[in-house]
Parts: C-alpha cells; structure tokens; sequence
C-alpha cells in the first residue's frame, strides 16, 4: 500500500518585511509527513535563519479543514480534496504532491515474528470476521510461525487521516465486502477495533495492547521498533515494506492537498 502525500505552499502574498524580522509559516495537518517535515524545517532554518515553521501534526482532516478556515498558511493530506472541498474553500486552492511513503499493516506478538499478509486476511480482521491469531487463513500465510490463541485487538485512526483514506482504499479494491459495508474516506464507520489519533497514537496503541494490529506509515513503524508486516502484491509475491521496496513501487497516481500561502512576519 503506497501513498504519495501531503500539502506544500503555492503563493506568497505581502510586502518585503525589514531584515529584523522573522518569518513565520505555520501549517497543519498529516501525521504521515510529519517526520521528513521536520527535518527539512530543520535544515531550511539552517540556510535561512529568519524564517521558522510551525506546524501541527493534527491528521489530515485537520489540514484541510484549517486551511479552509484560513487559519493557517498551508494545509497537509494524504487523502486529496473533495470537488466539494474545494469548491467551498475561501480561495483557490491547489494540489501538489512532496512525499512518497508507504501505510503498512503493523502488530505486537511474543518476539515480533516476521508475518505474511493477504489483502483479503487483512480486509476480514478490520472487518472483525477474523478474531483470532491462531485463525486457520492466518497459520496458512505463516506455516513456520507460532501463533499464540489470542484475540486481535484490531487499532485505527481515530481523527480525520489520510493514512485511513491510503487504508480503506486499499480493503475497498481488495474486499468487495468492505466497499459495499465500509467504503473509503479520511473517516469512516470502523466495524471493531480501538482508535488513536495520528500515526503516533496508532502506533502507541499497538505498541502498548499485546496482540494488537493496526495500520500507520513505515516510518512510524520503524522509529516505534514495530515489525511491519509483508502483503501480497497483485504478482503473487509477498513484499516487505522498506524504503527501497515502497521506492520501486513508484505509485501511478501521487496525490497532495496544497493551500494558498499567506505568509506572516513578526518582529523579534
């Protein structure tokens, strides 16, 4: 499952301010780009000492709606703006893609094995059809692996996520079941399973329940010490999701949700 994310400025609008001020730039909205955004504010302050970003990691329903309440200069989603969205916004807004990630399916067993997933497994445990770890269709996939008789304990987001919209797109051409029962969106109605809010709080969760399983980007994954899990790709081959693999995968459609930039300097 691959996602390409999130929101960037397009325009810059005021006058040029006296070399004693200092530029701020506040954003809001994914968690999913949250941790290469820092970096890059990190490393732009280091050419550009006058400027400073301030941005909220809130969830992508966050970015949009902030930036559609021009509260903010720009606006972060992994999921794109509805026409609607758009429509309705106070001014136009534009789209441009900055970030290529990957939403894994991530979980907390006994030593962390390495497990092996289906589409169609993943779609029936968020469906709450598959309870159990031991499940018959879950041994099949992990022939090698002990798996304990414990009950799932299925986590998702909780706030408005474009890591969701990455998710329930995927279960919605996987599961024919999922689309009629559950469909796709940045929020939808969850048939079990406990929320967090953000990709942090995914990933506490799951670090913290014993037997859980939930969804968050690789990165998180990764700076948490999750395992994350292999899925199957439509050539039948099950794919470890690392950094080299979600590069390869290079998805055909790189969706971002842009704003319109309205930049503020205040004066030290």
């Amino acid at each position: 499952m691959i996602a390409a994310v999130v929101a960037v400025a397009v325009s810059v609008l005021g006058a040029a301010a006296p070399a004693d001020a200092q530029m701020l730039v506040n954003g809001a909205g994914a968690t999913f780009p949250y941790p290469i955004y820092s970096k890059w504010f990190e490393e732009y302050i280091k050419v550009d000492p006058g400027t400073r970003f301030n941005y909220q990691s809130i969830g992508s329903g966050g970015g949009i709606r902030q930036i559609s309440e021009r509260t903010v200069d720009f606006g972060a989603s992994d999921g794109p703006m509805t026409d609607d969205q758009l429509k309705k916004a106070p001014g136009e807004l534009f789209h441009i893609p900055t970030v290529l990630g990957a939403v894994v399916a991530t979980y907390n067993l006994p030593g962390n094995p390495q497990l092996s997933f289906t589409g169609d497994v993943l779609a029936d445990i968020f469906l709450g059809k598959i309870t159990k770890w031991n499940d018959a269709r879950i041994k099949a996939l992990n022939p090698s692996t002990s798996l304990p008789d414990q009950p799932i304990v299925v986590v998702h987001r909780s706030d408005g996520s474009g890591t969701t919209y990455i998710w329930v797109d995927y279960l919605c051409k996987i599961s024919p079941e999922w689309e009629q029962n559950v469909g796709r969106g940045t929020s939808v109605k969850w048939p079990v399973g406990l929320g967090g809010k953000g990709n942090e709080g995914v990933a506490g969760q799951v670090k913290n329940a014993p037997g859980s399983l939930g969804y968050v980007e690789l990165a998180y994954a990764i700076t948490n010490k999750l395992p994350a899990a292999k899925v199957r790709n439509q050539a039948g081959k099950f794919i470890e999701p690392t950094i080299e693999s979600t590069t390869a995968a290079n998805p055909i459609q790189p969706v971002a949700v842009v704003a319109n930039v309205r930049v503020r300097r205040r004066r030290r």
